[in-house]
């Protein structure tokens, strides 16, 4: 996709630069401080492509979600809201606001989780320097790639899998630069934002929110 399309696309992640000295302290306990967050909102990459082991079959594999109790909540709100599309083209609006509050509340935590921000994310809505631009749709819904949604999204499910085995080894990397000067190595930031920002498009792509095809893109 073009640099044009991205910057009009209507899911926008904004991770403002962490610049100086980076918090040591709270990077190294980083996992322990956002265990609430990630009990409630999940982990980094929510929609990942998991691989299992059967114990007959061998290996297998499927679909996992990591969002936590609140994205789970959300996701069996996304199924009704599936049918309430289909059969009347519209998307609830009190349905839409819980699920854009989620995807809001998730940036902020998955910043925080990911070292790209040190200042603890608050629980909920609230300022942070780290942002999500999303607004509800203005035009009838697009029944045909709703209908066909989970099949559509594959190809990004696993580019988003794969990303995500390289953010976590890259994150692990920041954190050991962190821990050891201070500063987390500008290349691996930008790649952490981007892959933020690609996930966070799929998730909202996933749960209905829009239905503009998202960007193959970290930009």
């Amino acid at each position: 996709m073009g640099h044009g399309y991205q910057a009009t696309y209507p899911v926008q992640v904004h991770v403002e630069p962490a610049v100086g000295e980076r918090n040591r302290l709270t990077t190294a306990f980083r996992f322990i401080l956002a265990f609430p967050h990630l009990i409630l909102v999940g982990g980094p990459v929510a929609a990942t492509m998991s691989w299992t082991w059967g114990n007959v079959e061998g290996r297998d594999y499927g679909w996992g979600a990591a969002g936590g109790a609140f994205g789970a909540a959300v996701g069996a709100v996304t199924f009704i809201v599936w049918f309430a599309i289909l059969f009347t083209g519209q998307h609830p609006r009190g349905l839409w606001d819980i699920a854009a509050f989620y995807l809001r509340w998730r940036v902020r935590a998955v910043s925080y989780i990911a070292l790209l921000r040190d200042e603890y994310p608050p629980f909920g809505s609230g300022p942070y320097p780290a942002t999500l631009d999303l607004t509800r749709p203005d035009t009838p819904r697009d029944r045909l790639s709703v209908a066909f949604r989970i099949i559509l999204i594959i190809p990004h499910l696993l580019a988003i899998w794969a990303l995500g085995i390289a953010w976590f080894f890259t994150t692990i990397v920041g954190w050991f630069a962190i821990l050891f000067t201070g500063r987390f190595p500008e290349s691996l930031y930008r790649f952490g934002v981007g892959v933020l920002r690609w996930n966070t498009r799929v998730e909202a792509y996933l749960l209905l929110l829009r239905d503009e095809y998202p960007p193959f893109s970290l930009d």
